[in-house]
């Protein structure tokens, strides 16, 4: 029956796909009139009548995408004023780059012959944000009753809180200061594996924090989304960060607010947003299958990483246009190499050559740039820059500068090469230079990574450690050789010049051996829970440097706010 409608839908289609077309194209010719004459009315109107027949066939049609996007053009074409100055041309972009996605899904629909129309939602916001106006939420077009909700705790097994109003303070400052180091590393971009595991974590900390309230199944929901975010490898897009950002505020009132706070319960669109990115995720997981059979869905069947996939395809470059552009650039490395190459095998430029090359170096720069390539048309640069100094000093480069020139003319070379394949993407920018945000030399960075192993093994030990230790009824057998362990860490982090992350390691070994080990009374459970936080800090930093990304200092200044709440 469903693929039976499916067909007569597409069928439809085929029958107005020619008139689409054309109508686009008209309402594409009427912008393009009024921009050249702002007070040319009757072409902004023109323009206004095109998109409003648009949107009468994508409601026969039943393409709800088109249908939105239509009414949100309108909408934004109506708020540009005959006579329009400069200050509305962020509107008429907008509304460009509407029409020209709007095209390319046309094509993509009678290609795919499957309606997505969540495709469509990014240039759908940005109409709305041109108007000042909130952006849709990513369930958007996510069709469910949320009334109902299933127990979203049941699969965590939280343990209990302690009544003593003195832990409940503590353990919210630090799930909250958790959260926001998270939601800092998402919105900065940087590890996004590491910035879930701790979204995650802050989470089942919150939902402890009620204690069975009603705001706790939000808290619940939100862990369940982050580990399969971090197990789907799932994203983080402009409407993502937006409902993190909404969702710090309730850790917020659970820190100023106290437990009046957990009593309520979250909103349904929250609870929505939240069920969908499970169910985008595709993720067949028991945890999952148990929250989204409880709305009768079942995984997506065209999850997150192929909804990525088809996006990358409507709004980035044509395979084409990705071709020539790569061409175009490769010819123009092809040219600094020639000169490089007569200036290695002996033959001396004068300095004027120096200055040919790097103003072509600029030149690239500049174009890189503008393709959103910052890292690459950086390393172009700082090569100018050394160019423009030599020539400067009245002096030719020394072999060694010569080869360092060529090596980073050759990274930003296979980059270029890779955008016909990669498309124009933070991957493609990141593949040259990676290794030269640091001046360490080879062997110090083989011996980072060798401690950031050895530490990796280390703290993975101290953790099972503790955990025996509080399940075998606090036998200190299971820490005997526990500070040795870390104070070797500590070493290997001195050596490497990590002082930062060596005193934190100092100061938890000293906690175990004294508040642990010495002690003849059984530890308070905020100790033992500030260790464990401390120590999971640690080893989600040292990951990040066993993978060769750069130190995320926030991740020890959350060991160490762990620490301090408990006076360690």
């Amino acid at each position: 029956m469903v693929q039976s409608s499916l067909a007569t839908k597409s069928q439809s289609f085929d029958l107005v796909k020619s008139e689409i077309e054309q109508t686009i194209k008209q309402a594409e010719s009427s912008l393009e009139r009024f921009q050249e004459n702002r007070e040319s009315g009757e072409d902004l109107q023109n323009c206004v009548d095109y998109l409003n027949q648009l949107r009468g066939i994508f409601i026969l049609v039943e393409l709800r995408g088109g249908t939105l996007l239509c009414q949100e053009a309108v909408n934004l074409a109506n708020d540009v004023p005959v006579g329009a100055n400069d200050d509305k041309n962020i509107l008429l972009t907008a509304l460009n780059s509407a029409l020209f996605i709007l095209r390319r899904y046309v094509e993509y629909y009678h290609q795919q012959r499957e309606d997505h129309p969540e495709l469509l939602l990014p240039v759908i916001n940005d109409l709305r944000e041109a108007r000042r106006e909130k952006p849709y939420p990513e369930s958007c077009f996510f069709d469910i009753d949320i009334k109902e909700r299933p127990d979203f705790c049941s699969d965590l097994g939280l343990r209990p809180m302690d009544d003593a109003e003195s832990e409940y303070e503590i353990l919210a400052r630090r799930m909250r200061l958790t959260f926001q180091v998270a939601l800092l590393g998402i919105l900065r971009e940087r590890n996004e594996a590491v910035s879930k595991k701790l979204i995650a974590r802050a989470a089942r900390g919150l939902a402890r924090l009620c204690q069975g309230a009603p705001m706790g199944q939000m808290w619940c929901l939100l862990a369940l989304v982050s580990d399969t975010m971090l197990d789907r490898a799932m994203g983080f897009s402009k409407a993502r960060k937006r409902l993190l950002m909404r969702i710090e505020k309730y850790a917020r009132e659970v820190v100023y607010v106290g437990k009046v706070a957990t009593a309520k319960d979250a909103p349904e669109s929250l609870i929505k947003d939240l069920v969908y990115l499970l169910y985008r995720s595709g993720s067949a997981n028991p945890e999952v299958t148990r929250v989204l059979s409880a709305y009768q869905l079942g995984p997506a069947e065209f999850p997150d990483a192929l909804l990525e996939a088809h996006s990358r395809r409507l709004y980035g470059p044509g395979t084409d246009v990705l071709k020539s552009l790569s061409e175009a650039l490769q010819e123009e490395l092809n040219q600094l190499k020639d000169k490089l190459d007569i200036i290695e095998r002996g033959i001396e430029p004068d300095l004027a050559e120096l200055a040919s090359i790097a103003d072509t170096l600029e030149r690239l720069a500049n174009t890189l740039v503008m393709l959103d390539l910052n890292r690459l048309a950086g390393i172009s640069r700082e090569e100018a820059a050394k160019l423009r100094k030599w020539e400067e000093e009245n002096r030719l480069p020394a072999e060694e500068e010569l080869y360092r020139l060529a090596d980073s003319v050759l990274g930003v070379e296979d980059a270029v090469m890779q955008i016909v394949t990669r498309g124009i993407t933070s991957e493609t920018d990141a593949l040259a230079g990676a290794d030269r945000s640091r001046d360490e030399s080879v062997y110090l960075q083989e011996a980072i990574w060798v401690v950031a192993d050895e530490a990796r093994s280390a703290l993975t030990l101290a953790k099972r450690a503790i955990t025996a230790f509080i399940e075998s009824d606090y036998d200190k057998l299971h820490l005997a050789n526990l500070p040795g362990t870390l104070r070797s860490i500590w070493g290997g982090l001195q050596m490497v010049d990590d002082p930062i992350a060596a005193d934190v390691i100092a100061r938890v070994a000293t906690s175990i051996q004294e508040r642990l080990l010495d002690a003849r009374e059984a530890p308070a459970s905020q100790v033992l829970e500030a260790l464990a936080d401390a120590l999971t800090s640690l080893e989600y930093y040292i990951e990040g440097v066993g993978r060769r990304e750069d130190r995320n200092v926030d991740l020890l200044k959350l060991a160490q706010s762990s620490l301090d709440d408990v006076g360690l």
